[in-house]
């Protein structure tokens, strides 16, 4: 998502914060038939039974070897060590932090493509190289619009080690409280928040805490300024950044590239 493609009707959500409705986006079968016997044939009276005219063997056709994934190429260089200094806020991250490959993702939460990498490639990559070692995964915000930084304050007043779920299961139900059929992105986030624990006291509480809403602006307005960050997904990969959404198979390639 590119700053410059937003062009949302902002509402007004809780003390002051507005939010923003986003358009709308975004068998297998057995035979189990039983043999049938197989069919004999006798030659007539005075006749020499001649035995059947052998088949060649059949042999199954080669299989096409797998397509080779291209790697990305990267948009720029950062400064990893500095990327991996901490800023306004606790970083919220996976994995083994001396893992040979560190990914910083930068995320709105009323992105779609942030949602689809989120729904479709993340858990196979923290199943693939978080969970084994071999990558450490930072998740940083970096809101476009109200409704996200919103979102974000959320998950930042959630328990900590319920980060990560919460934006999780907001990125899958991303249309239904970012865009609601009603209109209603207030309501629909609160009853999303009170899934993960929040009562209608603590909801307000938190989206009226300045203090958080000016450190989650600050951790995008750093990333904007400091590694030219300007859309979502962006991820900073051992030093170089790559834009957009990609696949199992495109992130994969890129890691092992790394490794």
């Amino acid at each position: 998502m590119q700053i410059s493609e937003l062009n949302l009707t902002k509402r007004r959500l809780l003390g002051g914060i507005a939010v923003t409705a986003l358009g709308a986006l975004l068998a297998s079968c057995s035979d189990s038939s039983e043999e049938k016997p197989a069919e004999t044939k006798t030659a007539p009276a005075g006749e020499e039974a001649k035995p059947a005219a052998e088949k060649p063997a059949e042999t199954a056709p080669a299989e096409a070897p797998a397509a080779k994934v291209e790697v990305p190429q990267p948009d720029g260089t950062v400064d990893m060590a500095d990327v991996l200094k901490p800023g306004t806020l606790p970083e919220m991250a996976m994995g083994d932090a001396n893992a040979p490959v560190k990914i910083v993702e930068y995320m709105s939460m009323t992105c779609p493509h942030c949602a689809h990498f989120h729904e479709n490639t993340f858990d196979a990559i923290k199943t693939k190289y978080i969970d084994t070692g071999k990558v450490y995964f930072v998740l940083r915000e970096f809101p476009f619009d109200p409704a996200a930084t919103a979102a974000f304050m959320l998950a930042r007043c959630a328990p900590q080690d319920r980060y990560f779920p919460f934006v999780s299961t907001f990125l899958k139900q991303q249309r239904a409280w970012a865009a609601p059929a009603d209109g209603d992105v207030r309501g629909a986030m609160l009853q999303m928040s009170k899934l993960a624990g929040f009562t209608q006291e603590s909801f307000e509480a938190c989206l009226t805490n300045a203090k958080l809403a000016a450190d989650v602006t600050a951790v995008r307005d750093r990333a904007a300024k400091d590694y030219n960050i300007k859309s979502t997904p962006t991820f900073l990969i051992n030093g170089k950044s790559y834009s957009g959404d990609m696949s199992v198979e495109t992130m994969s390639a890129l890691i092992d590239s790394f490794l």
